[in-house]
């Protein structure tokens, strides 16, 4: 698969890389024998970037990546972030950080992460202050490199000045644009955009359903696209751009992660499937090529991305 080369620091990873979030949270009842070999398939196909967090079953989600990467962790680069509290408050006390960073390494069975990120600002410490413990790692060599996540642009700026930002993480999607507003200073700063949920929650995925066909702890139940104001506009955009795949040979789910991959060479959007053939048919988009036109079709299709309500 080809290489993208993420900030000015080093890091390079697969074009595509694994959300892991799924495995462990947010989308129905966990299955980690069918998880770790999704894992694995996707490393078989040439995914290297492997994607993951406190927050996703707290410490749960980092224990299933570890052990699925075990036997090839030389061969991977693995991120991890912190933040977050059991009630989704944000939570960056320094000496908090600290803790969970150590828990994360024990979790993941690693000497070292390769990328830690802030997974959202804290509006109670200074971001120059969290980037100075985040950094403290990088120093004993426990840490490569550093990123932000769920962040603002002038937050990256300042957190950059404390110490190199190799990665942003955000979500982005055919139907969520807003990370559009980072390329600026993320060009102007050198940094990479590795791209959470870029199907969109499973909306692009290929077999969307209405929140009533999802258990009561889904995620989907509180997403915007859901709402019964809009689902149904927003299915009329899928089935267009569904159309559109089709003509070309495509799933949707495979266009939309090719159309990321089009946006910025800078881009490594993060798939996540506990299915080990659905994850082989998200990597297949990396061989996907689009031309102008293909693009100018689908922004035709969703100008502005989805229809959000309430």
């Amino acid at each position: 698969m080809e290489q993208r080369t993420l900030g000015r620091q080093g890091l390079s990873t697969s074009a595509i890389g694994y959300g892991s979030m799924g495995t462990a949270v947010g989308y129905g009842p966990r299955d980690d024998t069918e998880s770790i070999a999704a894992i694995r398939t996707a490393n078989e196909l040439g995914v290297t970037h492997f994607d993951t967090a406190e927050m996703y079953g707290w410490g749960a989600g980092e224990q299933l990546l570890g052990r699925a990467l075990a036997p090839i962790r030389d061969g991977v680069t693995i991120a991890t972030k912190f933040g977050f509290t059991p009630s989704f408050t944000p939570n960056s006390q320094l000496d908090h950080v600290r803790e969970v960073i150590d828990n994360s390494l024990k979790n993941l069975g690693v000497d070292y992460i390769d990328v830690l990120y802030q997974h959202v600002d804290d509006p109670a410490v200074p971001v120059e202050d969290v980037v100075g413990v985040m950094q403290e790692y990088v120093q004993a060599g426990k840490v490569k490199y550093l990123g932000l996540s769920n962040t603002t642009p002038d937050n990256v700026r300042r957190a950059h000045a404390v110490h190199p930002i190799t990665v942003l993480q955000t979500e982005y999607s055919v139907f969520e644009r807003s990370a559009e507003a980072f390329f600026p200073v993320l060009e102007e700063l050198g940094i990479g955009l590795v791209a959470y949920s870029p199907l969109a929650r499973g909306f692009l995925g290929g077999a969307v359903q209405p929140r009533s066909g999802y258990d009561a702890n889904d995620f989907r139940q509180h997403i915007p696209w859901w709402a019964p104001g809009v689902y149904d506009e927003n299915v009329a955009i899928v089935g267009r751009l569904t159309e559109f795949a089709e003509s070309k040979g495509v799933t949707l789910a495979q266009l939309s992660i090719a159309w990321l991959l089009a946006q910025k060479h800078y881009i490594v959007p993060i798939p996540g499937s506990r299915n080990p053939q659905r994850a082989a048919q998200n990597i297949a988009a990396a061989e996907l090529e689009l031309t102008p036109a293909d693009l100018a079709r689908i922004a035709e299709i969703a100008p502005t991305g989805g229809i959000t309500g309430p």
